[in-house]
């Protein structure tokens, strides 16, 4: 079983930068498919950046070149930088995890608390 820890959420102006990483336990970080999602009250939830075993990665088109998703295997943590922040990225968000790829899909079975995240 795969235990997912959010951590990194926050306050900031439109414009900055937040960093949030995703602490895996119960399987190696390496075999597993991972993605960031967020959900904003009101709205359904929605896959933001996916990252595959082999380092192939993919963006949803709202953050594309200003979000960078990252895994590092050794801390068996995964990442996403979020640069040039602007008020519509305030939501929650979730990091989720499967030894199957559903890239930016919600089918994954693996999925952490939740860390918001609110531009202003």
């Amino acid at each position: 079983h795969v235990q997912l820890v959010e951590s990194g959420g926050g306050s900031v102006q439109a414009g900055g930068s937040l960093r949030l990483s995703c602490a895996a336990s119960g399987s190696a970080a390496s075999s597993l498919y991972m993605a960031w999602f967020r959900q904003a009250p009101g709205n359904e939830r929605e896959g933001v950046a996916y990252i595959a075993i082999n380092g192939g990665t993919d963006y949803t088109y709202s953050v594309a070149g200003r979000f960078t998703i990252s895994k590092d295997n050794a801390k068996n943590t995964l990442y996403l930088q979020m640069d040039s922040l602007k008020p519509e990225d305030t939501a929650m968000y979730y990091c989720a995890a499967d030894q199957w790829a559903f890239g930016l899909g919600n089918a994954y079975r693996y999925w952490g608390q939740g860390t918001q995240v609110t531009v202003s």
